[in-house]
């Protein structure tokens, strides 16, 4: 690991101007996947900004019954929130399948947007990747990519977003708040992570220095019946191979609105438009469940090894919107 220094900011202020005055900062949040990286050799900052001392460890309603979550509020802090758990469920649902109890109480809300693919071949200094390292290849394509992407990947990376948290939030339209040097800003979270391409390496659209703040929940009645669930390899602490944040409003058994990201399948959080477009308005049944998921579908790309999770995501989304429309019917 490289030496680096190390200084803890006392507000948002002086933690971006300590950020701008080293080319080579970081800002330190829990660490939970930073300081991985570091050990590894994939992260070698001169120095860290730690912001886990910030004031911005707060869960306060916003006009409209929406949510304002600070961005140092901790996995285990949010998912335990009553108002997070009663208006959010399956974003509660989604922070508790991530990671392990030690993990989600000193991992971060901002540190967690901010995380980054689980690829053996990006976390192994001693392999190419275009995301690590511009223009080296995509050794994946040809090498072991079982859990990679099938949707919106380059020929330049087939890498997942490793969020289970981003998942629940892409669904529920969140928009992520950030300072800089110039002021604050914000970006939605769908337009936060830009699309692979030709540059693996851009992952997210958050400016340069920038220090994230917080993320706001709009109003969203639908999410009280909501659902996250994950499918991974192994019970205990393990990535997803495929996951699903869902809300939907069923009434005289007519979809009247829907939400739907899917997460591990992508390089970001995937919402699903199409499938949305394809319900809302239609029968809440599992045909038309399977056609919406059909329809989302339809663009993906699978390689060899990981040809299964189109299969397994078309069932995942008829599977828990059938569930949500029995618990919405009682």
């Amino acid at each position: 690991m490289r030496e680096f220094g190390y200084e803890r900011a006392v507000d948002v202020a002086e933690a971006v101007a300590l950020l701008g005055s080293d080319p080579e900062a970081r800002f330190l949040g829990g660490g939970t996947n930073l300081v991985d990286l570091m050990k590894a050799g994939v992260e070698r900052p001169a120095l860290l900004v730690d912001v886990r001392e910030l004031p911005l460890d707060q869960v306060d309603f916003t006009p409209g019954d929406g949510l304002r979550i600070g961005a140092t509020v901790t996995n285990s802090d949010l998912a335990a929130h009553p108002d997070v758990r009663r208006h959010y469920p399956a974003l509660a649902q989604a922070v508790l399948a991530g990671a392990s109890g030690q993990l989600r109480n000193m991992a971060t809300v901002g540190g967690n947007l901010l995380q980054r693919t689980r690829c053996g071949y990006f976390t192994d200094i001693t392999k190419a990747c275009n995301k690590r390292s511009p223009g080296s290849g995509c050794p994946a394509i040809d090498g072991e990519h079982h859990n990679h992407a099938i949707l919106d990947a380059s020929e330049h990376c087939i890498a997942v977003h490793a969020s289970d948290m981003a998942v629940a939030l892409a669904a529920f339209d969140a928009v992520i708040s950030y300072r800089t040097a110039d002021g604050p800003g914000e970006s939605p979270i769908t337009g936060f992570y830009p699309p692979v391409g030709d540059t693996p390496h851009i992952e997210t659209t958050l400016p340069p220095g920038a220090l994230i703040t917080g993320v706001t929940l709009p109003p969203a009645p639908v999410a009280v019946h909501s659902r996250f669930q994950k499918v991974r390899e192994r019970a205990s602490y393990a990535f997803a191979i495929g996951s699903i944040a869902a809300a939907l409003d069923v009434r005289d058994g007519v979809v009247r609105d829907v939400r739907l990201a899917l997460g591990a399948v992508a390089s970001k959080p995937w919402r699903a438009r199409a499938a949305e477009r394809a319900l809302i308005g239609g029968p809440a049944s599992a045909e038309a469940f399977a056609t919406a998921a059909e329809a989302e579908l339809a663009a993906a790309e699978a390689l060899p090894e990981n040809g299964y999770k189109v299969t397994l995501m078309r069932n995942l989304i008829v599977a828990v919107l059938t569930e949500l429309t029995e618990e919405v019917s009682r």
